[in-house]
């Protein structure tokens, strides 16, 4: 018995080594989301620029990106030329100002130019919360019927978009609707 319990700090140790080991391996912008796959969540939310209008999914056609962004985010400020590079390129993004000053972002997007073809104001979290938000920037990818298909987490830049959201935008493109 006392050979046991001598044993038992180095099973503890040994099962705590494998499961860090494993985490080396993990991609941390892979974070799952229970939403691929599903519509984009029903919000009903104040257009940033014309605070009286209000926004739904319904205003949010695609395919397109939609981006979680706030002027309190860094990386954000990091993403936002080639944002704006995509946007000139054709791209349909959308923008979720999420937690953020709207006064702020106003004078953000006016500073560093405006990608966005709409974007709403989610000052609360409420939409970030519903769309499993873990921070800004995030980027969904949604499809024609509004149905996300993609998610990845953190700045998109020339290789992110090249590699990874590109040839997912473009199929969705050539889809029949």
């Amino acid at each position: 018995m006392k050979r046991l319990i001598l044993l038992l700090p180095l099973a503890l140790f040994l099962g705590m080594a494998v499961f860090l080991y494993r985490g080396l391996f993990l991609d941390p912008t892979e974070l799952p989301s229970a939403l691929i796959d599903k519509p984009l969540p029903a919000f009903n939310l104040p257009d940033l620029k014309e605070p009286q209008r209000q926004l739904t999914q319904a205003d949010f056609k695609g395919p397109a990106l939609i981006n979680v962004w706030a002027t309190w985010c860094p990386t954000c400020k990091a993403e936002h030329q080639m944002l704006n590079n995509l946007a000139k390129a054709g791209v349909t993004i959308y923008g979720v100002n999420y937690k953020d000053d709207a006064e702020a972002a106003r004078k953000w997007l006016k500073d560093y130019l405006d990608p966005y073809r709409l974007t709403l104001s989610d000052a609360q979290g409420s939409l970030g919360l519903d769309l499993g938000v873990y921070g800004a920037p995030e980027t969904f990818l949604v499809d024609a019927q509004g149905i996300i298909r993609h998610k990845y987490v953190g700045a998109i830049d020339e290789r992110v978009w090249r590699q990874e959201l590109a040839p997912r935008y473009q199929a969705l493109l050539e889809e029949k609707p």
